[in-house]
């Protein structure tokens, strides 16, 4: 059903308003407890033996919603009946911002991919800051209350020098209102920011964030992890990771949208496919698992490692978790897949786990390092 309205409505019409449209029904759904109800019934069953325990909480499962989809915390609710099993809002900055101008959203419907130059386009991080605090007074915090993730990045007018201070700014406002926190260091569409990848910027601003949310957090040690790029090259991937343990972050999410366009097909159109802006999607995903497999055979499980880039199907999320994944993200296959597609992803996952000689969601994590180091 979901296919029949895409191509009929949603395909035809402007991605960004696309979005706006989809995410007001979520929005509503979120506010409306029978529906939610509802919705969690048909959308989010539960598959008892995919919980995992990550990052200080335990989830039902081990897939969330990546960052970019609700930048603002607008629809954290809604997305929770849907089935996933962690949200990320973001990508948040210090102040608000419009973002770039439009059109700055594209959909590469044959390579199930999209090209973005948002901006990080968001209502700042006081704004985020209160409508989560308000969240939370209004419903509270139970077991069964979605985690949250909050993905931070820079203000584009921030100066280099202020870049760090910037970083500081959000943290302090929203590290009481999340499940954990993550630095972005890696979109592709602010000037300047995947400088701050470099070890020698990293980890002065990894350092100044991790002593802002303690101080705004005395009582929870509030998880923080760092979001790379794709395109890093691999002597500077090790160096990251090499850094996040030396740190002690918690982890880290490999990986975000690409500058590439190799393997792109001819049938998308060079005019969309010149596009400027961070590719998502199914193109994505052979580097991805490639830049996570060498983190884990970096790190091993001293860092949680979040798959994230090319996730479609169930496959793709278990390949993650054999490679050294314990949490695995998706965003742009929600677009061509609908609202259905957690729960499928959950059905097969939960089917491959079954057929595998693991017991546990955990047992997996990193199956395929060990098996290819055996042999």
């Amino acid at each position: 059903m979901y296919s029949l309205l895409f191509k009929t409505v949603l395909a035809r019409m402007d991605p960004e308003r696309a979005h706006r449209l989809a995410f007001a029904l979520i929005r509503l759904a979120g506010r409306t407890p029978v529906v939610r109800g509802l919705l969690a019934a048909r959308f989010a069953p539960r598959h008892v033996e995919l919980r995992v325990h990550a990052l200080g909480r335990s989830m039902p499962g081990p897939f969330g919603l990546a960052a970019g989809f609700d930048k603002n915390a607008e629809g954290v609710d809604g997305l929770a009946v849907l089935g996933f099993d962690h949200v990320e809002v973001g990508t948040v900055t210090g102040r608000p911002q419009p973002g770039n101008p439009r059109k700055r959203l594209f959909r590469l419907v044959p390579d199930r991919a999209l090209i973005n130059r948002m901006g990080f386009n968001n209502h700042g991080s006081a704004a985020v800051a209160a409508r989560l605090a308000a969240r939370t007074r209004r419903r509270g915090v139970t077991r069964r209350s979605p985690v949250v993730g909050v993905n931070i990045g820079r203000t584009k007018a921030v100066s280099d020098e202020e870049a760090v201070g910037d970083y500081v700014s959000s943290t302090r406002r929203l590290a009481a209102y999340a499940d954990y926190l993550v630095v972005n260091v890696s979109s592709p569409n602010t000037p300047g920011l995947r400088a701050l990848q470099a070890t020698e910027s990293l980890r002065p601003l990894l350092a100044a964030v991790r002593e802002a949310a303690d101080e705004a957090v005395p009582g929870r040690r509030v998880p923080l992890l760092v979001k790379i790029a794709p395109d890093l090259a691999d002597e500077d991937v090790d160096a990251v990771a090499d850094l996040a343990v030396e740190l002690g972050l918690e982890g880290i999410i490999a990986t975000n949208t690409t500058v590439a366009r190799e393997g792109l097909a001819l049938s998308s159109g060079p005019s969309v496919t010149a596009e400027t802006g961070g590719l998502s999607g199914a193109p994505l995903q052979a580097r991805s698992l490639e830049v996570l497999r060498r983190l884990y055979a970096r790190v091993g499980g001293r860092v949680t490692l979040v798959g994230v880039g090319g996730v479609t199907t169930a496959e793709d999320v278990w390949q993650r978790i054999l490679a050294g994944a314990t949490l695995v993200q998706g965003y742009s296959a929600f677009v061509y897949e609908g609202p259905g597609w957690p729960r499928k992803l959950h059905e097969g996952l939960a089917a491959r786990l079954a057929a595998s000689p693991y017991d546990t969601l955990a047992e997996a994590v990193g199956a395929g390092h060990r098996k290819a180091e055996a042999a």
